[in-house]
């Protein structure tokens, strides 16, 4: 199952969420007693701004999701909250400034919990950068020109087992293309799978069929 782009604003919200609680503007933190159904979302995201706006985005939408916020992976490691995390929401300064470095810690944080899908959000939107974070093991990327539905959207996608690719990247992808016959991974570095929902995009095929 693949998702691409914001047609994830199609799915439902089915369970209301708590209010979060905010003890301290460093290490904000969801409601102490969640709902039961709640899936956990660990936000790790470097700005105190953004940890606690998606925390209440998310509590606010009724997106079946809770957040718990850190400041960096190694935070999260050490919380023994760690144990109720279903998905990582990682934004891309919670990393390594290096490139090469932070898909380093990306690809170690994918290998240390394979069983928790790792969504990773920035504000590029460069396709070769994309399919970087998609071959380090993340489970989806979400630009942060796409609305709150379409993130929820991408967390659900991944937490069902699928891969978030924003359109837009498939976009940038295929304006540089010189021959029909040139394949997606071939520009883009992406898996045959990855690759066989690109072309399946690029063909006009909606996601149901693919």
């Amino acid at each position: 199952m693949h998702f691409v782009g914001n047609e994830a604003e199609e799915l439902p919200a089915t369970i209301g969420a708590v209010e979060p609680e905010i003890d301290h503007p460093a290490r904000d933190r969801a409601a102490d007693h969640p709902v039961p159904g709640l899936r956990t979302v660990a936000i790790i995201d470097r700005r105190a701004l953004g940890r606690e706006t998606l925390m209440q985005a998310l509590a606010s939408a009724n997106s079946q999701f809770r957040g718990q916020t850190f400041v960096d992976i190694g935070e999260w490691e050490r919380s023994p909250e760690r144990s109720g995390t279903s998905a990582i929401l990682l934004e891309c300064g919670a990393v390594s400034n290096d490139r090469s470095l932070a898909g380093d810690e990306l690809q170690a944080l994918v290998a240390a919990h394979p069983g928790i899908p790792v969504v990773v959000m920035g504000e590029s939107e460069d396709s070769r950068y994309i399919a970087e974070i998609l071959a380090r093991g993340a489970r989806g990327y979400i630009p942060t020109s796409v609305s709150l539905n379409v993130a929820i959207g991408a967390l659900h996608l991944a937490l069902a087992g699928g891969i978030f690719v924003p359109a837009s990247a498939l976009q940038n992808a295929g304006s540089d293309r010189p021959e029909r016959e040139q394949s997606v991974h071939g520009r883009l570095g992406l898996s045959e799978r990855q690759a066989t929902v690109a072309d399946a995009v690029a063909l006009g095929k909606p996601n149901k069929i693919i």
